[in-house]
């Protein structure tokens, strides 16, 4: 990495790789300032407390002069930025942040982590287990993990590992951010349609996967999960002097509610569960294989994983109730996460409550993907916030019904105001019953710590 200190202006440093790439520009010695128009916790907090929380929020394009070295540009600005209009204008050097990634890991070995669902995970038990052994390694995870401090690391380390996903690089450049990295290693962990607004088709999405394989240099290596038809296929098209490596789950138990993976000498009690984190686990270990980990290496660290904040995370529970925060939003994770609560406690029941967040779980036309994703829940309750679909003026009314339709399960519970919900919630009875929250908002700010104590 080049040590020179430079001087950094981050437009949309409120986002959660951008605020965490701030702190570790800083900490290399840059000056960094930035902007935003919206900049919530946690990297609100995180940025006030080293010293890079801009005064107030908002564009200023007299933030930008000609004494900034690189200006690095988030996806939540737009084309018509008025700090990025000025620094064309300049002629600054401008780069987004996977482009300015690529910049620092030109003599790394690079490995990115790709897929619609996983990455975070992934890239995570990767990052642990090198930690864990000692080895050097810089990483970018999209999300916080537990255990590992930031969620970037750039120093002089011999290798990185990226989580890399398939949305655009900027509002500058529709080229989807892995493209950028130039792997060495790729894993892709599945291609379940999401980011509808941004690739239409499913064909379309599907593409960005299949140009990410063909990237790959000879002899380098794509790891791929043949569980997913997609990928499999992918995986296995004809690519001369590449390591095509499918993975699938592993063996592993159930026992008491604790997940049990087999390993070279006997199971491991792990501390994250379901079958989707049994996957991938194993599609960690497959890439951490070529990279010279051996398997009884793996094996020793993996125990200690925690997994990813915000993902399965338990908020409270008694000898038979237990209630769980889950950032899930597309459908193949609300599926993965629902499962794997109900084989975690077999013998009780499970209500799942599912928000409408994001675009494509708003729209209308996506809504039939979610499908049999709720089956394994005894009671699947779906919440949407009306002033999500006004603040979003490009989205069309949805009503309940419609939703009930989209779904398909006649028991089908929909809220729209979350008080009525979580009355909904506190007249059942929780002996020997779990509950599963899932979202990638906050349900309009639904205080879930204050609801479960009400509940066991």
């Amino acid at each position: 990495m080049n040590e020179t200190s430079q001087n950094i202006h981050i437009i949309a440093i409120g986002g959660a790789v951008m605020s965490s790439l701030a702190i570790a520009l800083k900490e290399k010695g840059n000056k960094v300032t930035g902007s935003d128009d919206k900049i919530y916790d946690p990297a609100k907090s995180n940025l006030e407390k080293h010293g890079l929380l801009p005064a107030s929020e908002g564009w200023d394009a007299d933030k930008i002069t000609n004494e900034i070295d690189t200006v690095i540009l988030g996806m939540h600005a737009k084309a018509d930025n008025p700090e990025l209009q000025r620094a064309q204008k300049l002629g600054l050097n401008i780069m987004s942040y996977p482009e300015f990634i690529s910049s620092q890991s030109r003599d790394k070995h690079r490995i990115v982590i790709a897929g619609s669902h996983g990455k975070t995970t992934i890239t995570g038990i990767i990052v642990h287990v090198l930690n864990f052994l000692g080895k050097d390694t810089d990483y970018l995870i999209g999300a916080k993990i537990n255990g590992i401090e930031n969620t970037i690391k750039l120093s002089n380390a011999p290798m990185i590992v990226i989580e890399g996903d398939e949305y655009f690089t900027s509002p500058l450049d529709q080229t989807p951010k892995f493209l950028k990295y130039d792997h060495h290693i790729a894993l892709i962990s599945g291609t379940e349609w999401d980011h509808i607004n941004v690739y239409p088709t499913l064909d379309s999405y599907i593409e960005q996967f299949e140009m990410l394989a063909d990237q790959s240099p000879k002899a380098g290596s794509l790891v791929f999960c043949e569980n997913d038809k997609m990928a499999l296929i992918i995986g296995t098209k004809d690519r001369p002097d590449i390591n095509a490596i499918p993975y699938k789950t592993p063996d592993y138990k159930v026992k008491d509610g604790k997940y049990l993976l087999k390993g070279t000498d006997g199971y491991i009690d792990l501390k994250v569960f379901g079958k989707h984190n049994m996957l991938n686990i194993e599609g960690a270990r497959q890439v951490l294989k070529r990279i010279s980990v051996t398997d009884e290496q793996f094996y020793s660290a993996i125990g200690s994983f925690e997994g990813a904040a915000k993902r399965n995370t338990l908020i409270k529970e008694n000898e038979n109730s237990a209630i769980y925060l889950d950032f899930a939003h597309a459908p193949s994770k609300l599926k993965a996460t629902v499962d794997s609560l109900k084989e975690k406690h077999p013998k009780r029941k499970l209500t799942a409550c599912f928000e409408l967040h994001t675009f494509s779980s708003l729209n209308k036309e996506f809504l039939p993907h979610y499908q049999g994703k709720f089956k394994a829940a005894d009671e699947a309750i779906v919440y949407f916030n009306k002033k999500s679909l006004e603040e979003k003026n490009y989205m069309k009314e949805l009503s309940q019904e419609e939703v009930k339709k989209a779904f398909k399960r006649k028991d089908l519970i929909v809220f729209t105001d979350e008080q009525d919900m979580a009355s909904h919630l506190k007249d059942q009875d929780w002996n020997n019953r779990d509950l599963l929250m899932m979202s990638s908002g906050n349900f309009n700010g639904l205080n879930i710590e204050s609801l479960a104590n009400d509940l066991i």
